[in-house]
């Protein structure tokens, strides 16, 4: 949809031209609240990491300066130096953006290689095997799934096992639900597009949305699926064992099990910086949605307004300061196991992104059925051509699109339905875990009736949708030849083929 109509605020903008104002405004709040609450819920990974310790009896490992230095320190240097980033101006941002983005693919890649590595060569001398691992902990007694779901209370205390299909559907039910939040964030291309100055090039919207799927699901999944092999899932470490978060890490108990303790001091120093450039990416995306909602009038009274929407060379410098407040929540993270309270406000953003996700999938809907009435002579001809999906230049299709947009909006409400099924489980019944898994879907609720209530009041007849389904602004290609797609200009093996081939692997690359 960027694409096609580049906006200010997509995510916000698009549900109240092909939803409702209303909806909007209340997916506008939630998504700067779920960012805000992701930076902090980083910054308590960063200062959780650097208390790194390992001991399993045979290796330990330590950072001394974590465990000396009380969190808060950490907290608070680590927030000053994410205001300090997010103040600079965006060329520079970007650049920085750029240069910490490169360094963690060129991690993973890494980490996936090596990985591979220690799967099939032969154990080192003092390596905790004495054959190479390979498939071992995909065989027998190991499964693909495990078969035991052990429902654990608020202490971790094991209250009871559920064993058999229902143990297997629960604990992969539990595995969907918590691996989800580390997929947030895809639609970041879209977000923050209004800064950029490729915005009305659609090809390069087009090339930034697919990179960055392509990019994310490829190297978690590979990186996961290679850590699997050298980890079993019953290994204490990853089920509450540890001593710390890198402790519990799948990439560090492989390498300090193959002999190479040294390396587990490296990749704890690399999540350092890829939580520390998390927190500093969802700072600047909560930041300049709370200044979208600022120039849009909503963000209460005006005197609060009028100051959120003062940028300094291009920086909503007070809109970063607010969400930087907002970050103190991160401070309740010092109390308890890392992370134990902000634990159930993460579990909440997952939420909120499921919301806001399928308010996007249902936007996209409309937004299709917007197009296909356009063609369907809503419009002028030379309209209808540069709304049609099936010309040379529209900006961005993908086949079967609506499909899509269906099945996300149908999987975002599944999940968003049982997402608190292990309140249920627990005994006696865990309220607190099921106000925390579902009171996202309460404040969407009310932050739509607060809108209707302070534009109409309770003239309930006024508060129907309101939407425009305004399809102005929109651009096309500026030719028919497009990026990313493989275009042989000869046929067989020509110079100009593989020249052809080799540009087309750098567009996808680089």
């Amino acid at each position: 949809m960027t694409a096609l109509i580049p906006v200010n605020a997509p995510v916000m903008e698009f549900p109240r031209r092909f939803l409702d104002r209303g909806v909007g405004f209340a997916v506008g709040w939630m998504y700067w609240f779920a960012c805000t609450t992701i930076s902090a819920q980083e910054l308590v990974a960063v200062t959780s990491t650097i208390k790194f310790s390992y001991d399993d009896g045979a290796t330990s490992l330590k950072w001394a300066f974590g465990e000396s230095v009380d969190p808060a320190v950490w907290m608070s240097l680590f927030l000053v130096l994410v205001i300090i980033i997010n103040m600079f101006p965006v060329k520079y941002f970007g650049e920085l953006e750029y240069i910490f983005g490169c360094i963690k693919i060129t991690f993973i890649v890494m980490l996936i290689i090596m990985m591979f590595i220690l799967d099939t060569m032969g154990p080192r001398a003092n390596s905790y095997h004495d054959m190479p691992v390979s498939t071992r902990y995909w065989d027998r007694p190991y499964s693909l799934f495990n078969n035991i779901y052990q429902v654990k209370g608020d202490d971790g205390v094991v209250q009871r096992s559920i064993t058999g299909s229902a143990g297997t559907f629960l604990g992969l039910w539990s595995g969907i639900l918590k691996s989800s939040f580390s997929f947030v964030g895809m639609e970041i291309v879209a977000a923050t597009a209004a800064e950029s100055r490729s915005l009305a090039d659609a090809e390069s919207m087009k090339m930034a949305a697919r990179k960055i799927s392509l990019r994310i699901t490829i190297l978690y999944v590979i990186a996961v699926l290679v850590a699997s092999f050298l980890v079993p899932y019953n290994h204490p470490f990853i089920n509450g064992g540890g001593q710390s978060v890198g402790s519990s890490s799948l990439f560090i108990i492989a390498v300090v099990e193959a002999g190479i303790p040294s390396a587990a001091h490296f990749f704890n120093a690399i999540f350092v910086l890829s939580s520390f450039t998390c927190a500093v990416n969802a700072t600047y995306v909560a930041s300049r949605v709370l200044h979208t909602l600022a120039l849009r009038d909503q963000t209460g009274p005006e005197f609060i307004t009028r100051r959120l929407r003062q940028c300094t060379s291009g920086v909503p410098v007070r809109s970063v300061l607010v969400t930087g407040a907002m970050m103190l929540i991160g401070y309740m993270g010092r109390t308890g196991s890392p992370g134990q309270r902000l634990r159930e406000l993460s579990h909440n953003v997952a939420i909120s992104y499921f919301i806001m996700y399928a308010v996007i999938c249902a936007t996209y809907l409309s937004f299709f059925q917007t197009l296909e009435n356009v063609k369907s002579g809503f419009a002028s001809e030379s309209q209808a051509a540069k709304y049609n999906r099936n010309h040379p230049r529209y900006p961005y299709k993908s086949h079967g699109q609506w499909l899509r947009a269906a099945y996300g909006m149908a999987a975002c409400t599944i999940l968003l339905s049982f997402c608190g099924i292990n309140a249920f489980l627990e005994s006696p019944f865990n309220a607190r875990q099921f106000i925390s898994s579902y009171i996202g879907i309460a404040i969407f609720i009310c932050l739509i009736l607060s809108y209707k209530i302070h534009k109409y009041s309770v003239k309930f007849f006024h508060w129907g949708p309101e939407r425009s389904c305004d399809l102005s602004g929109a651009i096309q290609a500026a030719s028919g030849k497009r990026k990313g797609r493989l275009e042989f200009p000869d046929w067989g093996f020509t110079r100009e083929n593989v020249r052809a081939f080799i540009k087309w692997i750098w567009v996808w690359t680089k």
